[in-house]
């Protein structure tokens, strides 16, 4: 993470912070917080005419809800998180119901682990639209705690892991909690789901499920040959609503799932079913609040109690670390509603996450509740459903409280059979293709199959170990897994040595025999694929390069690793360039870095020393690697192969965009890329000269002219500058008549001066371009057309060896689009075919009628 990224450690954070729902925020406007607008703060308190004090503040339950801050986010917030929280409420009251079951624990701690996960994780946590409650992840652990030490003291483990979290959120380890690999997380779900459904289906077809997931799959034919038709026929309901629901077609299907989630419709349909058709199923059975078994203290081996409190620690940050993340992930790929574009949700807290998680537990556990922890399910219903702040996860623990006291004589109606299907349907789901694909492609099968296989045999934590063990022994195998290799190039002169991986002391002894065989005085170039070389292998290296270059012969190293054995070998160690990307870091923009920046923040060092600074940047890290080919390119003069014609516009690093380094351009910048016709008035004889000097002195093989998308000039062109950012107000006397080089253009647009060009993206619909789009885009075609009027271009297109390339860049997208053809015309000099005693040596060149066409630039497409 850099340095430079912002944190945020609490929902009031300093005004400026940039969050990703609403605009960068200045140090002296703080931006809209969520919550009701608060009063005006002056003496007097009344409100305005015809509005009393009472209905200026909305309803709010006092001491649960956070109070809104000033200049908080619009009164429709607060509907947007009561809606959500209804529809997190439908989901969560059967699934709460259902985990409760699985566990074995009794069916109450589930609606306790429930609203506690919503009202303390939600209140106190620091993801502020995830939804906390019991989670299938836990399931397999905490039915193994019943099992060996009761439910009692399955509670007291639960209070014990919470306190352990809290201890580790005020040590601030819930980063380290994510250096777990992702394929060892992915296979405990997938065991955890595969156990889940092994033991539901027990109950589905009518019987009891074993104590483990392998006397339940050795007890699956027996349960197969005694099916009961009532408790199948149930569960094969709820399976079907549960598949269905979602796929239910049209308007009123989409209406439909939204105002009864699928989890809560297959168990209502299944209840309707067992009361309607008079089946005698056990059903749920909640004992009153008064026999309510509340934890004791522990029982059993001390070593067994703490590997209990360490597992369910360690299971329960996981999940809610990562569905945190996750959560941030959907927020910022959704789009708000317009009333509510000006509500701030802040990125997840993850150390205040794994405190809100802690005491949410020490609650659960002490009230009789199942472990609790951050769901998937409930979280991505809470952020689809419109949430904007903790308010709704809130709000979705007080309903489950007020359900648990109102609706018991419902929920009793409630066949244990339809939430046994519903958490196996909730299991096989857990087992996602693709977390299958994302390990394969990243070639970790063997860690998931292995942490799959230690969950499901032997349990959560000894699967885990088994996980951590198999991506240690994958990480090992791939550190010391090095290809080295030998050839001789067809002319015979050169030795090519290839090393693919990563070059390591591991590896030095293949290096050294390799390169020990390549004959004295010999041309030799060596490949390094990887990206890491220790000191043993940059020290073989070396040393061989040194006694090779000794006795005649040369040495060229090559490869990302190739300028750390450059280096002297009294300053070992490689500096990597300063990635363009962090520049902002360095260049903060006026009035705030994109990033933001609190109002309290010091002021800003001076222009100039921010231009030293970066120079002194590129002394320490970058000169060092670039100097031996700025010294050859000293020696022998420039002779780039291409001039390149493009905008001054600062977001236009052509280096960048071409990939190209010292000596491969001849670069000429300028407002709006244009090119004053020969003898046109008021022209700019710098344009034409840095022309002459690249086609006549530079002998360059081809010319560019690049445009770019929100070109300044070309909104003030055609009129629009005063509202774009980037463009001139009010263009002074030597900008309006340097403009005046791209009337041409502008006519071009309309048509006059030749067809509109245009954009066609792959696929069979084209790409519409606006009207701005379109000008910068025929300004291209026509500065072509001015270029090629110049005598010593047109001269050596008739020579066959000049090509024009037509250029778009668009800075929003980071796509470069390339003119088709590079199609060069003019209403004096119509466009002629290749092959004419005229015609230019451009391959497929339309025909003079065609509307110039730019094609996007094909990432696959390989470099010449």
């Amino acid at each position: 993470m850099s340095a430079c990224a912002p944190t945020h450690s609490s929902d009031a954070d300093p005004p400026g912070r940039t969050t990703r729902s609403g605009p960068p925020a200045s140090s002296t406007s703080p931006p809209p917080q969520p919550g009701p607008p608060a009063p005006s703060s002056g003496t007097s308190s009344s409100t305005s005419a015809g509005a009393s004090p009472r209905t200026a503040r909305p309803y709010r339950l006092r001491g649960l809800l956070p109070r809104p801050r000033r200049g908080g986010a619009p009164g429709g917030a607060l509907a947007a998180d009561l809606s959500a929280s209804v529809s997190v409420f439908l989901i969560a009251l059967p699934l709460s119901l259902g985990i409760a079951l699985a566990t074995g624990a009794p069916l109450q701690s589930g609606l306790v682990a429930a609203a506690v996960g919503g009202i303390v994780a939600g209140r106190f946590g620091g993801s502020p639209l995830q939804v906390s409650g019991p989670a299938a992840g836990l399931t397999v652990v905490v039915a193994e705690l019943i099992q060996l030490y009761g439910w009692r003291t399955t509670c007291a483990v639960t209070v014990l892991a919470g306190l352990a979290q809290l201890g580790l959120s005020a040590l601030r380890t819930a980063r380290s909690a994510l250096l777990i690999s992702p394929a060892v997380v992915h296979g405990m779900i997938a065991g955890i789901g595969v156990t889940i459904a092994l033991a539901q289906l027990h109950i589905v077809l009518g019987g009891s499920p074993e104590s483990s997931a392998v006397a339940n799959a050795l007890a699956l034919p027996g349960g197969l040959a005694d099916v009961r038709p009532a408790a199948l026929s149930v569960g094969a309901v709820t399976v079907a609503v549960l598949l269905l629901w979602p796929r239910l077609p049209g308007r009123p299907g989409e209406l439909t799932r939204r105002m009864l989630p699928a989890a809560l419709a297959a168990v209502v349909l299944a209840t309707a079913v067992t009361v309607l058709g008079g089946l005698r199923l056990p059903s749920v059975d909640l004992p009153s609040w008064r026999s309510h078994a509340l934890p004791g203290l522990p029982e059993g081996p001390v070593l067994g109690l703490l590997a209990a409190v360490l597992t369910v620690t360690l299971v329960a940050s996981v999940e809610s670390l990562l569905t945190a993340l996750a959560a941030d992930k959907l927020a910022a790929a959704r789009t708000l509603p317009a009333h509510l574009s000006a509500v701030r949700i802040p990125r997840a807290d993850l150390d205040r996450e794994l405190r809100g998680q802690g005491l949410a537990n020490t609650v659960s556990g002490a009230l009789g509740g199942l472990p609790v922890t951050g769901v998937a399910v409930r979280t991505s219903a809470n952020v689809q459903a419109g949430a904007v702040s903790r308010n709704s996860a809130v709000l979705h623990g007080v309903w489950v409280l007020l359900a648990a006291g109102l609706l018991a004589g419902l929920l009793e109606l409630i066949p244990l059979a339809a939430l046994a299907a519903l958490v196996m349907v909730v299991g096989v789901q857990m087992v996602k293709i693709v977390h299958i694909r994302s390990v394969t492609r990243h070639r970790e099968v063997p860690v998931y199959v292995a942490t799959t296989a230690g969950v499901v045999l032997f349990g959560v934590l000894h699967g885990v170990g088994i996980g951590v063990a198999a991506a240690l022994a994958v990480a090992l195998h791939r550190l010391a897994r090095t290809r080295i290799g030998c050839e001789r190039d067809r002319d015979g002169g050169t030795y090519r040595v290839r090393v693919r991986g990563q070059l390591t002391f591991l590896a030095v002894p293949r290096l050294s025999r390799v390169l020990s065989g390549l004959p004295e005085g010999s041309r030799v170039v060596v490949e390094l694929g990887g990206s890491f070389m220790d000191h043993a292998a940059y020290e073989t290296l070396r040393d061989w390069e040194i006694s090779h270059t000794a006795h005649g012969g040369r040495v060229e190293v090559t490869g990302r690793s190739a300028p750390c054995v450059r280096e002297p070998s009294g300053a070992h160690g490689c500096t990597p360039w300063t990635p363009w990307r962090n520049h902002q870091c360095t260049w903060p923009r006026p009035g705030g870095s994109p990033h933001g920046d609190s109002a309290d923040a010091p002021a800003r060092e001076p222009v100039r020393d921010r231009l030293l600074g970066g120079v002194s940047n590129f002394q320490r890290t970058t000169a060092p690697l670039v100097r031996e080919e700025l010294a050859r390119l000293a020696r022998e003069g420039q002779r780039p192969s291409q001039l390149f014609l493009t905008c001054a516009d600062s977001r236009l690093v052509t280096s960048m965009i071409t990939s190209s380094g010292p000596g491969d351009l001849f670069t000429v910048r300028n407002v709006g890329n244009l090119v004053p016709p020969p003898g046109a008035e008021a022209g700019d004889d710098s344009v034409a000269a840095a022309i002459e000097y690249a086609v006549e002195v530079l002998r360059v093989e081809s010319v560019t002219v690049c445009g770019h998308s929100g070109c300044g000039a070309m909104q003030a062109l055609y009129g629009s500058g005063a509202e774009a950012p980037g463009a001139a107000s009010a263009p002074g006397r030597s900008l309006a008549r340097w403009l005046g080089h791209g009337r041409p253009s502008l006519e071009r647009l309309t048509g006059r001066g030749g067809p509109v060009p245009r954009i066609v993206a792959p696929g069979p619909v084209p790409r519409e371009s606006d009207e701005l789009e379109a000008l910068c885009l025929a300004n291209v075609v026509q500065q072509l057309d001015h270029l090629r009027a110049h005598p010593c271009v047109a001269r050596r297109l008739a020579e066959g060896s000049l090509r024009l390339h037509g250029m778009y860049f668009h800075v929003g997208e980071a796509q470069a689009y390339v003119l088709d053809g590079s199609p060069v015309r003019s209403p004096e000099r119509p466009l002629l075919r290749p092959g004419t005693p005229d015609a230019t040596d451009n391959p497929d060149i339309p025909d003079g009628g065609e509307a110039p066409v730019f094609t996007p630039v094909r990432p696959d497409v390989p470099a010449v």
